[in-house]
């Protein structure tokens, strides 16, 4: 099955992207979403985390405070391994499995920090960058969230740049601040069909690509 990794900065719109694909019969694996409830009330990272950071790591309904714990690794990069040290390998596994599971027309794997992870170019078959002007990332966050200017700022410097993010791509979404909802469909729809089309070739019998007839 066709393999796509789907990326951006935050406040892209790559999860905008990711839900169309996945309307039109893309299998979506969103990671982050795997993260998430890895760290909600029970989840299969909180005795760790716990057990790592100490009782302010979580709320008092046993899910991980993210505001705590954004500012803890911001203050100390160290954290921020441990966190990832944990929270990685449950999200690989539950990945994979996701992964194994998939029915549809090819899979789009939606990870925040694919570039910089540096170990996701060899698992997909092609790179798809939304890309997005940083003035709108940061208006787009704030319309969303309680974060500040320089809370956002904060969370744009630990990703990839956006030059770094472009050099990676096979392909881009352009989504700035210009994009109109119905421009970013049209986009979105195009590369749709040509992943539609590559996935029918990598899947016809013959192709060294493609799994058994």
């Amino acid at each position: 099955m066709l393999k796509i990794g789907l990326t951006g900065g935050i406040g892209s719109g790559k999860t905008r992207v990711a839900d169309m694909l996945g309307q039109w019969g893309a299998c979506v694996i969103d990671t982050d979403a795997i993260a998430h409830a890895l760290t909600q009330p029970g989840g299969l990272a909180m005795p760790a985390i716990i057990e790592a950071f100490g009782a302010p790591a979580a709320r008092a309904d046993g899910a991980m405070d993210r505001d705590w714990m954004r500012a803890l690794v911001f203050r100390e990069p160290e954290a921020r391994a441990r966190l990832e040290a944990i929270l990685h390998p449950l999200i690989g596994r539950q990945t994979r499995a996701a992964a194994d599971r998939a029915q549809g027309s090819y899979v789009v794997f939606v990870v925040p920090l694919l570039v910089e992870s540096g170990r996701w170019r060899q698992q997909v078959d092609r790179i798809c960058v939304v890309d997005c002007d940083p003035e709108t990332q940061i208006a787009r966050v704030q319309a969303r969230s309680g974060l500040t200017e320089s809370d956002i700022r904060r969370i744009m410097a630990a990703q990839a740049a956006r030059t770094t993010r472009l050099e990676a791509a096979d392909d881009v979404i352009v989504n700035d601040g210009a994009t109109t909802p119905e421009a970013l469909l049209a986009r979105t729809r195009s590369l749709h069909e040509r992943y539609l089309a590559l996935a029918y070739a990598q899947d016809r019998p013959g192709n060294p690509a493609a799994g058994n007839p």
